[in-house]
């Protein structure tokens, strides 16, 4: 029709599997053996979309919504206005009167942090629940433990403050076994009887390791298909699945250098498709010559020369059936996020978080409960 123009596809899209999304979350609950469990939703949801993850997940009710700030538990509330908000890290002193005004939940490391909540509660004339966190081994923040501040904090009372809970960290549960069953261990001698949460447990410690006696657990990577412990990963679906599209194949001679640097020259005949994805989107430059593949048309081709801004190359000389306009899978449910990770040199949290804005996510779902 005269006076309309078409509006294109994206040329890189991440689709959310909100159904995978909940299996993840309800195995998570029947690996907890009836522990309650937080929602780790920081970050965008690890990159997924914090909107549509936190819809999607609160049919099945988690306990609170684990985000990193005051921002994020802002789009969290506004979203789900009586849901329960916890910081998971230290709060800025700027931050401490929007987090008692909102009824936030934070995790204080210091004597002072209490005082100052609870001077900020009396003004709001409101009773804030609060967390006390733990430092058994992660060194980020938290009261050490068999120490006078500890105890002192444990017995310290505000008619304004409600001390809910304690909560503690686990920096190797996903490689040093010994290690973490002895912050298990440090973590349940400290004794307040009337303490309503007790958590310490990440997708790793979830997974592996044995009850404590706690009753709060905080899965966060293994929620969006990906499992920090390998031997747990067929029992988990993959949520996101990144993909952009070949925009050009051309017929390339040997002895023809590929990318920036020339770092690839062919070594035969070739046939090289351009794909609209790069390091802007947030597939990584450290891909670049680290045997990184693409999926298409139900083959792997790999990625060759190296990664650019906005476009990478791949060799599809072995895959004859293939177009301009044909979908490619850069991780998701054919390429894993974890062996894109390891060959980048990272890790599938700074893969899942890099996604950049320009990416759209498409929902999938026929699951609505």
């Amino acid at each position: 029709m005269e006076g309309t123009m078409a509006i294109s596809p994206p040329r890189a899209w991440a689709e959310i599997d909100l159904d995978a999304l909940r299996h993840n979350f309800r195995f998570a609950q029947a690996q907890s053996g009836g522990q309650e469990v937080m929602a780790v939703v920081k970050a965008n949801a690890y990159g997924h979309g914090v909107r549509e993850v936190i819809k999607a997940l609160e049919p099945l009710q988690p306990s609170f919504y684990g985000v990193a700030n005051v921002f994020e538990a802002r789009e969290v509330r506004a979203l789900l206005p009586e849901a329960r908000i916890y910081l998971l890290g230290v709060a800025n002193p700027s931050e401490y009167e929007e987090l008692v005004a909102h009824d936030y939940t934070p995790c204080a490391s210091s004597m002072a942090e209490l005082h100052t909540f609870g001077e900020l509660a009396a003004r709001y004339q409101k009773t804030l629940r609060i967390h006390l966190a733990i430092d058994t081994g992660m060194g980020r923040g938290g009261f050490l433990p068999d120490t006078a501040e500890l105890e002192e904090a444990l017995a310290y009372q505000h008619s304004h403050l409600e001390i809910e809970g304690i909560g503690s960290h686990l920096p190797v549960a996903d490689e040093d076994p010994t290690f973490t069953e002895q912050q298990f261990q440090r973590f349940a001698s400290i004794s307040k009887p009337d303490l309503r949460y007790r958590h310490l447990a990440n997708s790793a410690g979830l997974l592996h390791y044995a009850d404590y006696g706690l009753n709060l657990v905080r899965p966060g990577l293994m929620l969006y298909g990906v499992s920090p412990l390998p031997e747990y990963q067929a029992q988990l679906k993959p949520v996101m699945r990144l993909c952009s599209r070949i925009s050009l194949i051309r017929d390339i001679p040997a002895g023809h250098g590929i990318s920036y640097g020339r770092t690839f020259i062919t070594q035969r005949d070739s046939r090289i498709a351009t794909i609209g994805i790069g390091y802007a989107d947030g597939y990584h430059r450290s891909l670049s010559g680290r045997g990184a593949q693409v999926s298409l048309r139900g083959v792997t081709a790999p990625v060759i020369g190296r990664v650019t801004m906005d476009q990478i190359m791949v060799d599809v000389t072995d895959v004859p059936e293939c177009y301009a306009g044909d979908i490619v899978e850069l991780f998701g449910t054919e390429i894993s996020v974890s062996t894109l990770a390891q060959q980048a040199g990272t890790i599938p949290w700074e893969l899942f978080t890099g996604i950049a804005p320009r990416v759209q996510r498409i929902v999938q779902t026929t699951d609505r409960a």
